[in-house]
């Protein structure tokens, strides 16, 4: 429940603080995308903070996935993990529709595609996930912190905006706004984050053995089976 929450919640924050920030910067796309970035980095830390004693703060099935591999999670729990994430997506999504007065749902057209935008996506899930390992293997006390910075960051540095987690980029296909992804290009920016993903703990398990500290990610938290 609580990895739905707190998806739910960076959802309608990544997709509400869109819309707002696309109304009043007065097509200003730069000024625009600073205003989603920020606010998405806020929740980011208050939805780590709040719910990472409970589940460890995921909100990210590539986490789920990475933090089972690497033995802080266990394989049984990852699909109820992978599905309260997206049906929190959804949700959140939905919410920041309702919101702003838009129809509950509605498919985005906003088209995200070709081979640059993909290996952003690589390159920011990559990013995501080193910082992750990085901070739990060392400094897990700032994770919540490192982890709002960088996606603030991978925003900007990014040619995708850093989805960098299938669950937000499901759920971003279902709202045609500023943060709205075509559903056609979902497949592929998901294959990009478990690439991206996968590789950064492969290195990070070679870099630094992490197994003693896998229960750390995203926050230390007891078995939430």
């Amino acid at each position: 429940m609580s990895e739905m929450l707190g998806t739910a919640g960076l959802l309608a924050a990544i997709v509400g603080s869109g819309i707002m920030a696309q109304r009043l910067a007065g097509g200003n796309t730069a000024v625009a995308l600073l205003a989603n970035a920020i606010a998405t980095g806020g929740v980011l830390i208050a939805i780590i903070i709040t719910f990472g004693s409970i589940s460890g703060a995921h909100f990210n099935p590539v986490v789920s996935l990475c933090d089972a591999w690497q033995g802080g999670l266990k394989w049984r729990d990852v699909p109820a993990y992978v599905i309260g994430q997206v049906a929190g997506a959804i949700a959140g999504v939905g919410i920041a529709n309702i919101m702003f007065n838009k129809p509950l749902f509605f498919a985005s057209h906003h088209a995200r595609h070709g081979f640059p935008l993909l290996f952003s996506e690589f390159v920011a899930t990559f990013g995501l996930i080193a910082v992750i390992w990085g901070c739990s293997r060392y400094r897990s006390n700032i994770t919540s912190f490192a982890v709002a910075a960088y996606i603030v960051g991978a925003y900007w540095f990014t040619a995708s905006m850093s989805f960098a987690n299938p669950a937000v980029t499901i759920a971003r296909s279902m709202s045609d706004t500023f943060a709205g992804i075509a559903p056609v290009d979902v497949p592929g920016f998901i294959i990009a984050q478990l690439v991206g993903a996968f590789l950064a703990t492969a290195l990070f398990a070679w870099l630094s053995p992490i197994r003693s500290t896998a229960q750390n990610v995203v926050i230390s938290h007891s078995d939430a089976s």
